[in-house]
């Protein structure tokens, strides 16, 4: 599918980087280690890297993953590129300053464990940004999955997310307008989580 959608002329969800991914950036600290998950065709991981980061992008779409290299070319940045299954990939151990997962919709046994992933993959003082499609979007049909067990639920990625302190964690309908696959309102959960930074040993 993802390759399909891909191939298709233009850039399926724009060039443009995520709405709530430009709101939340100032919380990445300098040059840090970035993970993008599901990136697609780059548009995120690519404004990351315009931002100064170090930005890994992983997809299981070759077609996209290719016109993310050539997106990245173009405005003069680099950014590495991981072609991966996600159900399988491992994130590592606190290998990463920040992880983004923007619009990511994966079948619920993946998404718990590549959740539960994250957590063990930031870096102390690591964050996690995440926007995507609340069960309720299957009501305002303007993008993302048909199937309900593909969508988001706020009080699963809690507590998938354990562990992690979480500055931002809310469902809201807002204007997705992000290329022709995404035009509307939308019902969305958005995550900031934080992995909490090592406590020093008192004497």
């Amino acid at each position: 599918m993802w390759d399909e959608r891909f191939s298709e002329p233009g850039f399926a969800y724009g060039k443009e980087p995520n709405d709530f991914l430009v709101s939340v950036a100032g919380r990445l600290k300098p040059e840090s280690r970035v993970l993008c998950l599901g990136e697609g065709e780059g548009r995120n991981a690519v404004w990351l890297a315009q931002r100064g980061h170090r930005v890994t992008a992983v997809d299981l779409s070759t077609v996209g993953l290719e016109k993310a290299r050539r997106l990245a070319e173009a405005r003069h940045v680099t950014i590495s590129t991981v072609h991966a299954d996600l159900a399988a990939y491992d994130l590592g151990d606190a290998a990463w300053d920040a992880i983004v997962a923007i619009f990511l919709h994966l079948p619920p046994d993946a998404r718990r464990d590549l959740h539960r992933g994250v957590v063990q993959a930031l870096a102390p003082g690591g964050v996690f940004v995440l926007e995507g499609y609340a069960t309720d979007q299957l009501q305002h049909g303007t993008g993302g999955p048909k199937n309900l067990s593909m969508l988001l639920a706020l009080a699963e990625l809690k507590d998938q997310l354990a562990g992690l302190e979480l500055p931002i964690a809310r469902q809201v309908t807002r204007g997705v307008y992000e290329g022709r696959y995404h035009a509307g309102a939308g019902a969305v959960i958005q995550i900031v989580a934080t992995r909490p930074r090592a406590t020093p040993p008192t004497a």
